[in-house]
């Protein structure tokens, strides 16, 4: 693929990120958010617990019932039999049965205690037989979309939790105790409660009473009735839910839409600037200002002003960094050219040996330059990558002055001051990079002081700060050039050296690498009480730990 066809393509992947209508960042914060309240309104909606409290408060109920129509019963449904006894009377219990749960909304059976059915509350017998009674479901009981999606509900619940299915409910047309588990040990005299299921998520609800008279069991007594008002009740709780739930859900993506509107929206837009920053050539495209956001992205956006920035002016540096080697290397580059073409048209042996020796120095200067510059160039890099460590500066300085002492000959000679009481001076550095700057600072002030000169050089603990001064007797620092020595290819050289010998570098790299540190330098003229110049001060703070 072309680098055209590369470009074209981000164009069109950018012109589909402006057509969306929710970013991805907006999709997942809605569904983080919806699908939490999702599982919790699902949870609610089981209500198992709720539903067991229910089944057994109308289980109780229905016993209680059970037990007070089986005492009716049991007094005035019983005929005197032969040989002495009781048993009851069919058309009698019939009409107590039907009158008794008239407005209970409940089913009653009664048994002998051989099993067979004495009445029937849905029976009616005349004289032209039983008629069937069916209680049918009121008008709208099947509840439409809700209810069947809540039946959908439960049966997926109970596939996941495993609960197992009721037994089913069956009507037969004779009817007998043997149909019925509950009844058989009701005839025994222990009441049972059974609940069955009666189609769909409907529950037919039994209770079976012995039916007494003077402690002896006469027969059975069975009430049933539907879970119409349980699953009226659930169907209510659950109605409530869904509201609620739709309500949270309604106030949790209006709220999701306006955090992610917070969060996406500016992310955007930061990197639609970044992106317009980065094809433009002019400088005009600037990155948003979110400060007044006090959050994460105002910070974002802080930092990416501050990194434009200062790509800005590292771009800057690098193009008048190019700008100065390629100046200073022209220099010597145009003496060699003149003196390598002199060199062919003279003829005299003397004119030419010294025609070499200035090829030859300005070979080694080219030399020294590029060395320079090589190392300036990858400072930045090292610095950035180098891991520090615990420097101790009195140790080192001490190391330089003996240095200086054992290879010099005849220079100035340097007074080395330390603290009285001997306190570390220790920073946290890179020990190579530190020590270079004290060997330029310190050859610095050898180019420049006079024979028999003196350079000092003081180090102290300053408050939280190490500063160390290094003094000379040379002339001083012309005026109005105190922080003009810092810049690069400064060439401002003591008279009696050679020239060629210093690339103007030196205190260049100095200063970047003491701000690497996050230090200072600063340079300065010592005066005499006369307001004369007595010497140069270079002073060097750097941060103690």
């Amino acid at each position: 693929m072309t680098r055209r066809s590369v470009q074209q393509a981000k164009g069109r992947a950018r012109s589909r990120q402006g057509r969306r209508v929710f970013s991805p960042l907006t999709r997942r914060i809605l569904a983080v958010n919806v699908v939490a309240l999702a599982i919790l309104g699902v949870g609610l909606l089981y209500l198992g617990e709720y539903r067991r409290n229910l089944i057994e408060n109308e289980l109780t109920a229905l016993n209680v019932q059970a037990e007070m129509f089986a005492a009716a019963l049991g007094e005035g449904a019983v005929v005197a039999d032969s040989p002495p006894g009781h048993q009851l009377a069919s058309e009698i219990a019939n009409q107590i049965v039907r009158r008794l749960v008239e407005t209970t909304g409940t089913r009653a059976r009664l048994f002998r205690n051989d099993g067979t059915m004495v009445a029937d509350s849905r029976q009616l017998v005349g004289l032209g037989g039983a008629v069937r009674i069916e209680e049918l479901p009121p008008p709208g009981s099947d509840g439409g979309f809700i209810n069947k999606t809540l039946d959908i509900y439960d049966r997926l619940v109970r596939g996941v939790t495993g609960r197992q299915p009721l037994e089913p409910y069956r009507e037969y047309v004779s009817q007998h105790a043997r149909n019925y588990p509950e009844v058989i040990k009701a005839l025994t005299g222990e009441p049972v409660k059974v609940v069955r299921s009666g189609g769909g998520d409907h529950m037919v609800l039994s209770v079976a009473v012995p039916v007494q008279r003077y402690k002896h069991v006469l027969g059975a007594l069975m009430l049933t009735r539907g879970s119409r008002v349980i699953d009226t009740a659930l169907l209510k709780v659950r109605l409530d839910i869904l509201k609620i739930f739709g309500i949270a859900l309604g106030i949790t993506v209006l709220l999701s839409l306006y955090l992610a509107g917070t969060i996406a929206r500016p992310i955007r837009r930061l990197a639609a600037a970044a992106e317009r920053v980065r094809r433009d050539h002019g400088r005009h495209e600037t990155i948003p200002d979110f400060a007044g956001r006090n959050d994460e992205i105002g910070d974002l956006a802080e930092s990416l002003r501050e990194m434009t920035q200062a790509l800005w002016l590292r771009m800057d540096a690098i193009e008048r960094f190019a700008a100065d080697v390629a100046h200073e290397i022209k220099n010597p580059l145009t003496s060699l050219r003149s003196a390598v073409e002199t060199t062919v048209r003279l003829r005299d042996p003397e004119q030419q040996r010294k025609l070499l020796a200035i090829i030859k120095e300005d070979v080694s200067r080219l030399d020294r330059l590029i060395s320079d510059i090589s190392d300036a160039s990858r400072l930045d890099a090292e610095l950035s990558r180098a891991e520090t460590e615990p420097v101790d500066l009195s140790a080192m300085l001490g190391t330089l002055v003996n240095m200086h002492e054992a290879t010099a000959e005849g220079g100035p000679a340097i007074r080395f001051t330390l603290p009285a009481e001997g306190e570390p001076l220790v920073v946290s550095g890179i020990e190579g990079r530190l020590a270079q700057v004290f060997r330029n600072l310190l050859a610095n002030a050898v180019s420049f002081s006079p024979a028999g000169g003196v350079i000092a050089i003081t180090a102290a603990r300053d408050d939280s700060w190490i500063a160390v001064d290094i003094e000379d007797d040379g002339p001083g620092i012309p005026a109005g050039k105190e922080q003009a020595i810092f810049e690069r290819f400064y060439s401002e050289r003591p008279e009696s050296e050679k020239f060629g010998t210093h690339s103007g570098l030196g205190l260049s790299i100095s200063r970047q690498i003491v701000e690497a540190h996050g230090g200072q330098i600063t340079a300065a003229n010592r005066p005499r009480p006369d307001g004369s110049v007595a010497g140069a001060r270079f002073t060097v703070r750097l941060p103690a730990p």
